[in-house]
């Protein structure tokens, strides 16, 4: 399943006129890669996330995710679609401090209706795959920088979703810390099939990306799609 971006033209109100935000941007993203986005800071990556992730309306274009065109869906549908095929991996953690690890993956899908014995399965699982298995009881002050981040990673993909949509999460980190939260992101990409895009400044790792996109005045352009790793 992919992610699909046709066309879209976001505005907001600035004054008597209106600002362009995302101007006739297109981008299409295959289960199982990663697009990095990069660009200077208000050149329109966030709104490209909050788009993709149907936060946002566009003015016009279609966000087509896991195969449905999400035009037209209601606040409820979206909200829906976001719970079930969509995960988002914000800036910030932003993890309850009186949650634990596991808690916090646990608390995202409990609307699922899934037994709590099962959600308690799922989040230990995911937790050893971001190579936390050892931190599930531990609450945020207890995990370093690295690790509350590969909480919210862990978090994201609680509900198994076709779409993975990541903000700049290596702000906050040292050089090695990014790095590594780079390389789980690539490894889950893979691993999981989502159609992954990643907004970043940190182009020391772009070569690891299957594709990079660039964000300028709000218009996005795409180098050639990398080759396939042996």
């Amino acid at each position: 399943m992919t992610l699909l971006v046709h066309d879209v033209t976001l505005t907001y109100p600035d004054g008597d006129t209106r600002l362009t935000a995302l101007d006739a941007v297109a981008l299409e993203v295959p289960a199982g890669t990663l697009t990095a986005v990069i660009g200077p800071s208000g050149s329109g990556k966030s709104s490209l996330l909050a788009v993709a992730a149907t936060l946002v309306t566009p003015d016009s274009g279609r966000v087509v995710v896991a195969g449905r065109d999400t035009a037209g869906l209601s606040a409820a549908e979206k909200s829906a679609l976001r719970r079930e095929k969509i995960g988002i991996v914000f800036q910030q953690p932003n993890l309850p401090a009186s949650l634990t690890a596991a808690e916090q993956l646990q608390v995202m899908a409990h609307l699922s209706g899934r037994p709590a014995r099962a959600l308690r399965r799922r989040a230990l699982e995911l937790l050893d795959a971001v190579g936390l298995a050892d931190k599930a009881d531990k609450r945020p002050h207890q995990l370093s920088g690295g690790q509350r981040q590969r909480v919210n990673i862990a978090r994201a993909l609680m509900n198994d979703p076709a779409v993975l949509l990541v903000d700049e999460p290596t702000s906050a980190l040292d050089h090695e810390r990014g790095a590594a939260v780079l390389d789980l992101l690539v490894t889950l990409t893979r691993e999981r099939s989502t159609a992954t895009v990643l907004v970043t400044h940190d182009r020391a790792h772009l070569e690891r990306m299957d594709r990079t996109a660039t964000m300028a005045d709000g218009r996005l352009a795409q180098s050639p799609q990398a080759a396939p790793a042996p």
